[in-house]
């Protein structure tokens, strides 16, 4: 394969040559675009790995801290007279009461979900604009 020399003229290469030497600079560009890409996915991999063990992190001492707070929570209803059992029940009552409303939110929030509903009508129109060949109701494709 011919390379460009500099100060070569192009009119000096015969077509076959030409067409080596486009293919072998795409060649490269390609490959050097790939390179590039490379670089920055992992570059920008590391960076998400070290932001998602931030937030890991950050969940766990949030998981630690609501653990402590509900441990408040009780023992600052045993301050005020009530037992400790009975706190510590009226502690999980509240736990559970959250985690209904949340079921219950998550549940409505789920039943909004149209599924592409645009997406599906569209792709069925055009399937069958395919089917059909022109104007004429012939159906072009079977299937």
């Amino acid at each position: 394969m011919s390379e460009a020399v500099p100060g070569e003229r192009v009119e000096d290469k015969s077509v076959g040559e030409l067409v080596a030497l486009a293919s072998s600079n795409i060649s490269n560009l390609i490959r050097a675009e790939m390179d590039l890409a490379k670089l920055e996915l992992k570059a920008d991999a590391k960076k998400a790995a070290i932001g998602g063990a931030s937030f890991s992190a950050a969940g766990l001492i949030g998981g630690l801290i609501v653990i402590l707070l509900s441990i408040a929570f009780a023992y600052g209803l045993v301050g005020l007279g009530i037992w400790h059992w009975a706190a510590f029940l009226i502690v999980a009552a509240v736990y559970g009461l959250l985690a209904g409303l949340l079921v219950l939110f998550g549940k409505w929030r789920m039943g909004k979900i149209e599924g592409a509903k645009r997406t599906r009508k569209t792709l069925k129109d055009d399937l069958s604009a395919l089917r059909r060949r022109g104007d004429s109701d012939t159906p072009e494709l079977t299937g």
